[in-house]
C-alpha cells in the first residue's frame, strides 16, 4: 500500500495541498474514490486513509495504525563531503536503514567544496531523496538533512549527542574489531548517537583529535576497509542487529 508524508495533524477529512504529493497520488498512481493509502503526519503516527474526492484531493481518516518501524535510538549519520553523487546514494540508503538525520560537512581531506548557494540546492535535492526513501521503506519520519558550510559549525553540534562513534580507517587497519560491539551493548533506548565518516581521503589526525576531545570513540567497521559510501550502511546495520534483532 502506498504511503505518503503530509504536513499538519490528522483530522477526519484532509485535503492534500503539496504539489509533488498531489501529482504522485492522483496523476502517477491514479488514485480514485475508495482507494486507500497510508498517511503519516508530523507526529510520526500512521493513519489508514480513503480517497473521497480525487478531483479535490480529499481523503478521510479510516483508522490510526499501530505501526512504528523506527530504531530505538536516534542515529545521525555525518559524512565528510564525498565526491560526485555519493551523498545521494548515502542519503537514500541510510534513510532505508533507519537514520534519524543525515549530515555532511567539509572535512579536511574532502576534495569537494560547496558554497552556500550550491549547498542549499544540494540540501533540497537530498531532502527529496530522503522523502522518497522514507515513503518506500514505510518510515514513521523523514530524516532531517543538514549540510554544513564550515566544519567548525558541525563540530559545534557534537555536544548534543550521548555517544559519538568515529569510523577511522587506521583503527580498522590495526585490527580493532570489538569496540563498536562493546559500546553498542551499553546503548539505551532514545539515546542520540552520532556516527562520523570521513570522505574518500579519510579523517585527518587533527580531526581525530578534535572528535576525541568531544567524546568521540574510534571504531573499526570489521576487518575490511570500506568505501566512504559503504561504511554508513555497515554502521546502521550493526545498530539494527544489536538493538532490534537481538533484543526483541
Amino acid at each position: 500500500m502506498q504511503q505518503y508524508f503530509v504536513e499538519g495533524r490528522a483530522e477526519k477529512l484532509i485535503t492534500i495541498t503539496d504539489k509533488d504529493t498531489v501529482k504522485h497520488m492522483f496523476s502517477v498512481m491514479r488514485l480514485a474514490e475508495g482507494d486507500e493509502v497510508v498517511l503519516v503526519f508530523e507526529d510520526g503516527i500512521k493513519h489508514l486513509a480513503r480517497v473521497v474526492s480525487s478531483s479535490q484531493h480529499q481523503l478521510e481518516m479510516v483508522q490510526e495504525l499501530r505501526d512504528d518501524v523506527e530504531l530505538p535510538v536516534q542515529v545521525t549519520i555525518a559524512s565528510g563531503f564525498p565526491k560526485g553523487d555519493k551523498l545521494d546514494l548515502i542519503t537514500q540508503k541510510v534513510t532505508e536503514l533507519g537514520a534519524y538525520a543525515i549530515w555532511a560537512f567539509p572535512a579536511d581531506w574532502s576534495v569537494v567544496r560547496w558554497d552556500g548557494k550550491k549547498l542549499a540546492k544540494k540540501e533540497e535535492k537530498l531532502t527529496k531523496i530522503a522523502l522518497g526513501a522514507a515513503e518506500q521503506s514505510k518510515r514513521n519520519l523523514v530524516p532531517q538533512v543538514s549540510l554544513f558550510e564550515k566544519e567548525e559549525d558541525f563540530i559545534a553540534q557534537l555536544s548534543h549527542f550521548d555517544k559519538i562513534f568515529v569510523a577511522y580507517e587506521e583503527t580498522a587497519k590495526a585490527g580493532e574489531l570489538s569496540t563498536l560491539a562493546r559500546e553498542l551493548s551499553t546503548v539505551v533506548t532514545d539515546q542520540k548517537i552520532l556516527f562520523i565518516f570521513g570522505p574518500e581521503g579519510g579523517i585527518s589526525p587533527k580531526e581525530i583529535e578534535t572528535f576525541e576531545q568531544a567524546g568521540g570513540i574510534q571504531v573499526g567497521l570489521g576487518p575490511r576497509i570500506l568505501r566512504t559510501e559503504t561504511a554508513p550502511f555497515y554502521a546502521l546495520s550493526s545498530i539494527s542487529y544489536a538493538l532490534e534483532l537481538t533484543k526483541r
